[in-house]
């Protein structure tokens, strides 16, 4: 079977994630936010990236669900306001004309708990919080699964040089797998 569609959909999602989050990463994490015991600069990129794979992926893929990490309750919450009003200001960077009750319900379109048949996504928005948390390595995973089985993977790494042997060429690659495909980056 050929994955193409998926594979094409699932880069651009991720791509548009790993935007979001160096902008997050940039903009809070900072030696004052690294210190905060509610580590909301994780918090605001793990949200905002899941809504933006999330929204790209059911506009794709409205049948395929999609195993994620977050839920929006808590930004629904009234304690949860300024939160979720951080969460859409950098999707709506990404997503331009992005509303709150959209943001939400994209994070919550994420809450297939998985299984042992049929297609769905499994996502980690970011894999690597404590890399995220000092600047360095994180990644942004996604993943298609066909009855319990991986084929076709993604992996966004805003952090990781292009060149190892030249950090100064740029930093930043997608990597993808497809079952019986091959590896790329």
């Amino acid at each position: 079977m050929s994955y193409e569609t998926e594979l094409k959909a699932a880069v651009h999602a991720v791509a548009n994630a790993c935007r979001l989050c160096v902008n997050v990463q940039s903009a809070l994490v900072s030696a004052e936010s690294m210190t905060k015991k509610d580590k909301s600069p994780v918090t605001v990129a793990d949200f905002g990236a899941q809504a933006v794979i999330c929204g790209e992926l059911k506009e794709a893929f409205p049948d395929i669900p999609i195993a994620g990490e977050e839920d929006a309750s808590d930004l629904r919450a009234p304690e949860g306001e300024a939160l979720s009003a951080q969460v859409l200001e950098y999707v709506g960077k990404i997503v331009p004309g992005a509303t709150r009750d959209g943001v939400l319900r994209a994070i919550d379109s994420g809450n297939y708990t998985g299984g042992p048949a049929g297609r769905f996504w499994t996502l980690d928005p970011i894999d690597g919080t404590k890399g995220f948390l000092r600047g360095e390595q994180y990644a942004v995973a996604l993943a298609l699964i066909e009855d319990g089985e991986v084929v076709l993977g993604v992996l966004g790494c805003p952090n990781l040089p292009l060149d190892l042997g030249d950090p100064a060429r740029g930093t930043g690659c997608v990597l993808t797998a497809v079952k019986g495909g091959g590896a790329y980056m």
